[in-house]
């Protein structure tokens, strides 16, 4: 299993950006100035962080985009975002490196013939799809998201491209809740984070 990450708490991984712009912050820096904290939501005692400020940030936008592409350079041809916020990190980076993009979409959302993945939420179910013939076999896949928490998510989205015979390149996130041990659920493949929170 092999796990590479850029942390407040642990040193810059190789590949990982060191500066990010004029004001000469580390990637850490932008997130922590950037990222809204938001209490209590979605729900009493839960601490939310939003990314839209960093999406809406050119500076911001470029950096965490280059930051989870710049380790897989070469190593994929299709770029896949996890609904919803993973749409807007996959469509940015599919673009920055001359790659195709596909939309890991909750169910009944393709009008299509789909694939679909079931996983375990807090209180029952949900389910991914993507249409049966978005990606050719062989097909080397970069899956982005916004946040690793318990990993049921992704997990699902990983298990859906390995059935259309697609190959996970790996898998990148903004930020990663350290406290609710995602990684577990993702084990044998790459992960790139690039905040670790505890929350």
């Amino acid at each position: 299993m092999t796990f590479d990450s850029a942390s407040r708490r642990t040193p810059a991984t190789p590949g990982s950006t060191p500066s990010t712009g004029p004001r000469g912050e580390s990637l850490d820096e932008l997130l922590d100035r950037l990222c809204a904290t938001v209490e209590d939501y979605p729900k009493p005692g839960i601490t939310f962080k939003d990314l839209t400020p960093v999406f809406a940030d050119p500076v911001g936008l470029r950096a965490i985009v280059d930051a989870l592409t710049v380790p897989f350079a070469g190593q994929f041809e299709l770029v896949a975002g996890v609904e919803a916020r993973g749409f807007l990190l996959a469509a940015a980076a599919a673009y920055a490196t001359g790659t195709g993009v596909i939309t890991v979409r909750k169910k009944g959302k393709l009008p299509r013939r789909t694939i679909s993945e079931d996983y375990a939420l807090e209180y029952g179910s949900a389910t991914l799809e993507v249409h049966e013939d978005d990606i050719p076999p062989g097909t080397r896949v970069l899956l982005l998201d916004d946040v690793l928490a318990t990993g049921g998510t992704l997990s699902a989205a990983t298990r859906l491209m390995e059935r259309t015979g697609a190959h996970v390149a790996g898998i990148g996130v903004v930020l990663e809740l350290t406290a609710l041990h995602g990684r577990a659920a993702l084990a044998g493949h790459r992960v790139r984070s690039l905040q670790r929170v505890d929350v």
